[in-house]
């Protein structure tokens, strides 16, 4: 069974209208550019072919995988927790009230 989040829903409390996919596409390119490293190395190490990295970096894909987000962490060789621990996934807006 694959889960899929629908990314849009949620908005960031900063004012930046980042919605939840964005900021994962941008973890993934701020550690992309830390590392020096490409989408297809990125890829490459992670087991998942470039073409679906690529599509999830486009601003019209609107949900992710969360098997691809955890393939991309192994690849990187960090936890989910470690990927997710940042200060604009803190200030996530909380949707349940």
């Amino acid at each position: 069974m694959r889960i899929r989040i629908n990314v849009n829903i949620y908005k960031i409390l900063s004012g930046d209208d980042m919605s939840v996919k964005d900021m994962i596409v941008k973890r993934f390119k701020d550690i992309m550019r830390e590392r020096n490293m490409s989408i297809n190395e990125l890829a490459n190490i992670s087991g998942i072919t470039p073409s679906t990295v690529y599509s999830m970096m486009l601003d019209s894909r609107r949900d992710l995988s969360v098997i691809t987000v955890k393939k991309l962490c192994d690849g990187l060789d960090i936890t989910l927790g470690e990927f997710f621990s940042t200060e604009e996934f803190d200030k996530l807006e909380q949707e349940i009230k």
